[in-house]
């Protein structure tokens, strides 16, 4: 796994606020695990911020909470502590005050419990969509494992499909693919990027508590059926013992579906779709 790093704490914020994003594009940086954050006109966003270090981490934090004062949407697809991060929500909420937070309904307590204010936090079951300062977030129903549906919640694990700026992509948070989630996602004309992981599920690793993915071979394919302009793996590189080399997801998706373009980089570094 790759320690490279292109940009971290003020050049990467300098880059952030420098890149330039016309109606049409969208720019993102990928900062490790499930982290993506992406611009679009002027609207910079974060999903699944994972920002408290970690001796197990494989690469230290990019950014500070601290850092997310002038962020404008943060997005959490389900409570693990790399995705809805305890030790870094509480410090953003501070930071970004006018910072609005998207969270599954059945975490309605648990952002709030991490400072998350009422008015500043969105909640969404799966096919519900929030439109926020011309950002439109339509969740996903996700399956980490199970979908472990609460009757009154909702599903506590989501992905989401986010427009703005004349883009769309889909972050699928921590999914396996299931019967009914290509019908859900063909509903848009066209995704124009995908964050899918990859780091796949096994015995071993269930039995000890690290919940499973769609593995790379059932990312490509779902890609394959989806049809991006731009196929992102991730969730592979950030702990040794849940990894997987992108570089197979890469050959496959050549291999299957040459017209669609993949993208495995340094965390920190701009993209632009």
């Amino acid at each position: 796994m790759s320690k490279t790093i292109a940009r971290q704490g003020q050049a990467l914020l300098d880059d952030i606020a420098a890149a330039q994003v016309p109606h049409g594009r969208l720019a993102f940086w990928w900062t490790g695990q499930h982290s993506i954050i992406v611009k679009a006109g002027k609207t910079v966003m974060f999903v699944d911020p994972y920002l408290t270090p970690n001796e197990a981490r494989t690469k230290p934090p990019l950014l500070k909470p601290e850092d997310l004062a002038d962020f404008d949407l943060i997005l959490c697809t389900h409570d693990h502590g790399d995705h809805i991060d305890p030790g870094a929500i509480p410090g953003i909420a501070a930071a970004a005050r006018h910072a609005r937070f998207v969270a599954p309904r059945a975490h309605r307590q648990r952002m709030r419990d991490l400072g998350v204010p009422d008015g500043r936090l969105i909640v969404l079951n799966a096919g519900e969509t929030a439109e926020i300062d011309g950002v439109k977030v339509t969740a996903i129903k996700a399956k980490h494992e199970f979908f472990h549906e609460d009757p009154a919640l909702g599903f506590p694990f989501l992905g989401y499909v986010v427009e703005a700026n004349g883009t769309a992509f889909y972050h699928s948070g921590d999914t396996l693919v299931y019967e009914g989630l290509l019908t859900t996602l063909t509903q848009w004309e066209r995704v124009d990027v995908v964050f899918l992981p990859i780091n796949g599920r096994d015995a071993e690793r269930y039995s000890s508590g690290c919940i499973g993915n769609m593995t790379y071979q059932e990312a490509v394919d779902l890609t394959g059926e989806l049809n991006p302009r731009l196929a992102v793996p991730t969730h592979y590189d950030m702990f040794v013992n849940n990894s997987e080399d992108p570089a197979k997801f890469t050959a496959y998706l050549k291999a299957k579906f040459p017209d669609i373009p993949a993208w495995v980089g340094p965390a920190g570094e701009r993209v632009v779709v």
